[in-house]
């Protein structure tokens, strides 16, 4: 009994413990940045949704068509010295002194010609922020 109880509270706490996780629905609440040919109105307020090879929402989309997830760590000083996310340092965007994760989420499509890829959608360990760069802009979701 103890163990199952052990087990169970593990389960319902580890989409709270850990930053690679990233199924559920994400609320986009804010963005950061020049949102270049993007109509914020459109966006903030919406949800970006994954669970198990299938999303849905404002920025990506996959109907289970060979969806995957990979990712990267860093320790944030690592990340903002990292020239590729300089929007987050331009910014100023303040990360908790923990491990971030940078997502590649690709679809692979049921043709071809529909493949697709959200990349970099960006949390971190102990947080239930989430950010995805997108035309100029850093947009920030929560769960």
């Amino acid at each position: 009994m103890k163990r199952f109880l052990l087990s169970l509270i593990f389960i319902l706490c580890a989409p709270n413990a850990f930053g690679q996780f990233i199924d559920t629905k994400w609320k986009v609440m804010d963005f950061l940045g020049e949102a270049w040919f993007a109509d914020t109105k459109n966006i903030i307020g919406k949800t970006q949704d994954f669970y198990k090879g299938w999303s849905k929402g404002v920025f990506y989309s996959c109907d289970y068509a060979g969806q995957s997830a990979t990712y990267n760590s860093y320790t944030p000083d690592e990340f903002l010295k990292n020239k590729e996310f300089s929007l987050f340092k331009k910014f100023e965007v303040d990360f908790i002194d923990e491990e971030i994760f940078v997502h590649r989420i690709t679809c692979n499509g049921k043709k071809g010609f529909d493949r697709k890829v959200m990349y970099p959608f960006i949390t971190q360990n102990n947080s239930k922020k989430g950010y995805y760069v997108f035309e100029g802009a850093i947009y920030i979701l929560e769960y």
